[in-house]
Parts: structure tokens; C-alpha cells; sequence
């Protein structure tokens, strides 16, 4: 059974920085996000779905500074030093991509069984004006990315999906490459609609049809 395209992962130095980055790259404010108390971050999503990425969307995502410590690494490697002073230095940049499964244990085992290790099952949730979000997501302990952020990071939702709740924003995901990802990891995941290699090159490459024209983010 393939995985789906769930979310693209923006980090920002600052939450601040982020909603920036997106009126002055996307062409549009984002749409509003909410605390993750689990991990000490937050968020502004903007919904990028088309009918071949159906509910998909993009997430800018910064540490919060008014959270307490989370007590473990944070999701998506945004303890690592090198990263947060790239998104200060330069700006926010996509770092990475999210994939929701229906059988998530299947997945987890299969990426396990290719000697890609995608972490173990967390619970998470956070609180919306349309009542509270539940997921469930594989994390490394380090908070680190397989494949250099390329292999994606795989989670399970419980009810409701957040794009269900988020209107039309302009922005529309056109297609979706990942480079550096083994053939036997691509064949557990058949992840729908994006151009999966193990070739060297760029992790993650979107490109976006926006308000502003075609947009191409790339991580690093």
C-alpha cells in the first residue's frame, strides 16, 4: 500500500521570519498554525492540495521561545545548530517532507527491514478552533532525517485531517522529487505522485504554482 504526500516542512529561524519568507517567496500570508507542546515548537500552515497530492499542505515550523524545554530532540533535526544558524543567516528554507500512512506499523517494519530505520511511534496533538488534532509519528531519538532529509518522515492520523479545515490559499503543489533515497526504501513507501532516486543530489525539491508564478524551493 503507498503513502501519500502529507506536508512539506519549512523550518524558520523564527516563526516570524517564516510568515515573511512566505508573503515575500509564495505570494501569500500563511494560514494560522498552533503550538506543539510535545516538542516546544509552532507553526502557520497553508494548504498546497491538488488531486494528485489530495489534503497536502505546508508547514512553517520555528522553535517556540515562550515553550519550556521539550526534555528530547526536537522533530526534524531543529536542535541542530548548523541548521538554525543557516536560518538565520539566510533565511527560511524547506527541509524535509511528511508522508501519512494508513498502516503505519506495516511501514515502519518495512523501512526496518531495509535497514532504514524510521524511529518509533510518538504520540502528538495540539488544539485547533475546530477541536483537538491526534497523530501518530515515527521519530528518531536523536531527531535526526533519514537519507539526508530525503527518506520522508512517515505519521498516521487519528480523525480528523488538518486540511480539511484550511480554505484554498493560491498555492498549489506541482510535483515533488526526492534524491538520495534506496531503491528498496522507494519500493516500501510507493510514495504517490513524487519522483523517488537514489542518486546523489538535492534531498527534497517542490515545485509550487503560486501567486507569484512557479516557485522552486530546494533543500540544502
Amino acid at each position: 500500500m503507498s503513502v501519500l504526500v502529507d506536508h512539506l516542512v519549512v523550518a524558520a529561524a523564527s516563526l516570524e521570519q517564516g510568515v515573511a519568507w512566505c508573503e515575500a517567496t509564495l505570494g501569500i500570508a500563511p494560514g494560522p498554525g498552533g503550538q506543539h507542546a510535545l516538542m516546544g515548537t509552532h507553526n502557520r500552515l497553508l494548504k498546497i492540495a491538488t488531486a494528485a497530492y489530495p489534503d497536502a499542505y505546508l508547514e512553517i515550523i520555528a522553535i517556540d521561545p515562550a515553550a519550556p524545554p521539550p526534555g528530547r530532540a526536537r522533530w526534524f533535526g531543529l536542535d541542530d545548530d548548523a541548521l538554525q544558524a543557516r536560518l538565520h543567516d539566510e533565511g527560511p528554507r524547506l527541509i524535509h517532507v511528511v508522508a501519512r500512512s494508513t498502516m503505519l506499523d506495516m511501514h515502519r517494519w518495512g523501512l526496518i527491514t531495509v535497514g532504514q530505520p524510521p524511529g518509533d511511534p510518538v504520540e502528538a496533538s495540539r488544539m485547533t478552533p475546530q477541536g483537538e488534532l491526534r497523530w501518530q509519528i515515527l521519530l528518531r531519538a536523536d531527531g535526526s532525517l533519514g537519507c539526508g532529509g530525503a527518506l520522508p518522515t512517515l505519521l498516521q492520523w487519528q480523525g480528523v485531517h488538518p486540511a480539511q479545515a484550511m480554505p484554498a490559499s493560491g498555492v498549489t503543489l506541482k510535483s515533488l522529487a526526492l534524491r538520495g533515497v534506496p531503491d528498496r526504501a522507494r519500493d516500501v513507501l510507493r510514495l504517490r505522485g513524487v519522483a523517488v532516486s537514489a542518486a546523489a543530489g538535492t534531498a527534497v525539491t517542490a515545485t509550487l504554482d503560486t501567486p507569484r508564478g512557479e516557485v522552486v524551493l530546494a533543500s540544502a
